[in-house]
């Protein structure tokens, strides 16, 4: 059973990073998985509703903006990383990541660079990683509407950044970030 995993979220302004973890059914495969970035708000939602209805297994973990500020993005992913990998119900023999860098597991761990777009099972984690991450974003929304994260995601988008200016720093922005660090300083 082939793992994969990957991540959303590491380049916003706003909100946790977010990893997911899958092991897809041979048997019950889902068409249409692609790289989530590639595919509508959508069909990702219709993509992420059947991964997880087939897959044999699959889990989506978080590392908070608290985390990501005292770590760094690329620590804070790579614990989101883990944090998914280990909530599975089943244990992989391998696991293939997205990307250029593997979290410190005790299991075989490859990366590939583009793998969100080459192999199913990291498409399917890279979906799964964005609908959470987007409905976290969602009820942030909820909470602070002052900064349009139903629009941007948190992403650092001129929108964003006029109303970080305009309302200053929300609980869940990263500090650690360049355009809020300038702001608090």
């Amino acid at each position: 059973m082939i793992c994969g995993v990957d991540e959303a979220g590491r380049g916003p302004l706003a909100g946790p990073v977010v990893a997911a973890a899958v092991i897809l059914d041979p048997g019950r495969p889902v068409a249409g998985v692609t790289d989530s970035k590639k595919l509508s708000p959508r069909m990702r939602q219709q993509l992420a509703a059947a991964i997880r209805q087939r897959a044999l297994a699959w889990a989506v973990a978080e590392a908070s903006v608290e985390e990501v500020d005292r770590l760094n993005i690329l620590r804070a992913t790579m614990l989101a990383m883990k944090r998914a990998i280990e909530a599975l119900s089943l244990r992989p023999v391998e696991v293939l990541v997205d990307g250029n860098r593997c979290p410190e597991i005790d299991l075989p761990v490859r990366a590939i660079i583009g793998g969100d777009a080459t192999e199913p099972v990291i498409s399917a984690a890279s979906i799964l990683a964005k609908t959470h991450r987007d409905a976290s974003m969602l009820q942030l929304h909820a909470t602070y509407p002052q900064y349009g994260f139903d629009r941007h995601m948190g992403y650092g988008t001129a929108v964003h950044l006029d109303a970080l200016r305009r309302h200053g720093p929300a609980p869940c922005h990263r500090r650690s970030f360049g355009p809020v660090r300038q702001l608090l300083e």
